[in-house]
């Protein structure tokens, strides 16, 4: 099996080769354009970034899937504050799958600064005195005590939109 992953970002890639492990995939990863600004703002720009990035990987390359994983920043009515979410889409250049992963709620000193214009990434690498904390564990692994990192969390949504690729229930008709 050949995966395109639409990034080149070392988290992506391991996202990808960790949860697809036991298929013995060949990934390959491609720059491509997700569409969306740097810093996503919700569930709809977040997902739509993932489709993008999928749909050009697979484009770009012999591959048999093309991925897409993006993480973005969302509210939701139901719950107060910010969330780093994330969210996968996978293509095999007939149907395309998505699926979310977990969410987190950024502290209101964090969201603060990204409501104000600045990005994620480098907010967290400043709040946390590191460089490139989005190629490592990333805010989720920061903001979770360890207890999940960037990678597993995109590698979660991944999972759940890879998975219909690999079952028959997405086939059969409801009964």
């Amino acid at each position: 099996m050949h995966v395109a992953v639409g990034s080149t970002n070392p988290v992506k890639l391991e996202a990808v080769e960790q949860t697809l492990e036991r298929f013995d995939p060949t990934v390959t990863t491609v720059a491509v354009d997700s569409g969306i600004p740097e810093q996503p703002w919700s569930v709809t720009e977040t997902i739509t970034g993932a489709e993008n990035r999928a749909r050009h990987a697979l484009t770009a390359t012999p591959a048999d899937y093309g991925v897409g994983l993006e993480g973005g920043v969302a509210r939701f009515d139901e719950t107060p504050g910010l969330y780093l979410i994330m969210w996968a889409a996978v293509t095999d250049g007939e149907r395309l799958e998505r699926g979310g992963g977990p969410s987190i709620r950024l502290p209101d000193h964090i969201a603060d600064r990204l409501e104000d214009g600045e990005e994620l990434g480098p907010v967290m690498d400043d709040a946390c005195n590191t460089n490139a904390i989005a190629e490592t564990i990333g805010a989720a692994g920061v903001l979770s005590a360890d207890l999940i990192d960037r990678a597993s969390a995109l590698g979660d949504a991944l999972a759940c939109a890879f998975g219909p690729f690999q079952v028959d229930h997405y086939a059969q008709p409801l009964e």
